[in-house]
C-alpha cells in the first residue's frame, strides 16, 4: 500500500461540513459503510453510496458514535437498503427509546431522524469489512461512547473524530458537570493510539493522512493546552456549536442569537460552568470569535455563512 492508497475494497467518501466522512467497503461478500453524514445531507449520502456501490445492496452500517454529523444519515439508508446496523453499546438504550437529550441532539440544537439498530459494537470486538480484520477500540473523550477501528494488517486507522491531522473533536464531556470528564479519557485514546503501527488515518473530517506522528504531538499539545484551562475548551465549543447551527441554516437574524444559544442545553451549561458571561454578551463574543475567524459576515442584521 502506498503512501495514501487504500485496499482496493475500501472508499472514503471525504465530506464537507455539516457532514463526517463515510468509509465504504466493497468485499466480494459483505459491503459496509462507517458513519452515514448529517440528515440534512441524507439525499446526498444515499446518492453517493448508490454510485459506489453500482447497483449492489448496502449490506451493513456500523457507527463510530452516535453524534449527529456521524449518524444523521442511518434512517434514510436503512430506509433504502434494510441494511444491518451496528451502534456503540453504550448508547443502545437511548436510541432504542430514542432519547434525544441523552443522545445530543437537544442539547446541541441538532436535528437526527430517529433510527433503529440490530446489533452493538463495543471494545474488543473483531470486524471483517473489506475481506480485512478489524479491531475495534474504545475511544472515549470527545464521545464517551466512541470507537475506532484498527486493521493491523495495513495499518489503518478509522480514527472518527479522536484523532484528525490537525487536532479532534470538541471534548464535550467537560462541558456539562452531569456528564463526567473527557480530557483525561481524550489523553488515554490518544496515547492509545500511539501504541499501534498506524501508517494510514482516515478520520472522521478531512483528507486521510499518513503522517501520524506528527498529528499527535499536535494533538497532545491541543489537550494539555484546553486541560490547563477548561474555559478555553467551553469557548471553542460554544463556538464550533452556533457555527453548525450557522451552517445548516446559512443565515441567523442577529437578534436571535442570544435567544437561541441560551435555548441550548450544552451552551447553557458551558456557560453556566465556565464563563458566566449574560445572553446578550456571550452572542457578541461568538459572533465576534466567527467574524474574525472569517467564518461569517454580518448583513443587513442577518449573521451570513462563509
Amino acid at each position: 500500500m502506498s503512501a495514501l492508497s487504500l485496499p482496493p475494497t475500501m472508499r472514503v467518501l471525504e465530506r464537507g461540513w455539516l457532514s463526517s466522512n463515510n468509509i465504504l467497503f466493497l468485499s466480494s461478500g459483505q459491503t459496509a459503510l462507517i458513519d452515514s453524514g448529517y440528515v440534512t445531507h441524507a439525499a446526498q449520502t444515499l446518492a453517493l453510496v448508490a454510485h459506489s456501490l453500482q447497483g449492489r445492496p448496502l449490506d451493513r452500517l456500523l457507527n463510530t458514535h452516535l453524534h449527529s454529523d456521524h449518524c444523521g444519515g442511518n434512517a434514510a439508508l436503512q430506509q433504502a437498503y434494510g441494511c444491518r446496523t451496528s451502534i456503540p453499546a453504550g448508547q443502545a438504550e437511548q436510541v432504542r427509546s430514542w432519547d434525544s437529550a441523552a443522545l445530543s441532539y437537544h442539547g446541541t440544537g441538532q436535528q437526527c431522524a430517529p433510527f433503529g439498530f440490530d446489533d452493538t459494537l463495543q471494545a474488543g470486538d473483531q470486524l471483517t469489512l473489506g475481506d480485512m480484520e478489524w479491531q475495534v477500540l474504545a475511544a472515549a473523550g470527545h464521545d464517551p461512547h466512541s470507537l475506532i477501528f484498527y486493521c493491523p494488517e495495513h495499518g489503518i486507522l478509522v480514527s472518527a473524530d479522536a484523532l484528525w491531522e490537525n487536532g479532534f473533536g470538541v471534548i464535550f464531556p467537560e462541558l456539562d458537570d452531569d456528564s463526567g470528564s473527557g480530557f483525561a479519557e481524550a489523553q488515554a485514546t490518544l496515547e492509545l493510539i500511539a501504541t499501534l503501527d498506524v501508517r494510514l488515518v482516515i478520520p472522521g473530517h478531512g483528507s486521510p493522512f499518513t503522517g501520524v506522528g506528527v498529528a499527535l504531538d499536535s494533538a497532545f499539545s491541543r489537550l494539555a493546552y484546553l486541560a490547563a484551562d477548561p474555559q478555553r475548551n467551553a469557548r471553542n465549543a460554544i463556538k464550533v456549536l452556533l457555527k453548525f447551527l450557522l451552517l445548516e441554516r446559512q443565515q441567523i437574524r442577529l437578534a436571535d442569537v442570544p435567544h437561541m444559544l441560551a435555548g441550548l442545553p450544552l451552551v447553557a451549561a458551558a456557560n453556566r460552568l465556565y464563563l458566566q458571561r449574560s445572553e446578550a454578551d456571550l452572542a457578541e463574543w461568538t459572533v465576534g470569535q466567527l467574524l474574525r475567524a472569517g467564518a461569517a459576515e454580518v448583513r443587513d442584521g442577518y449573521l451570513l455563512n462563509r
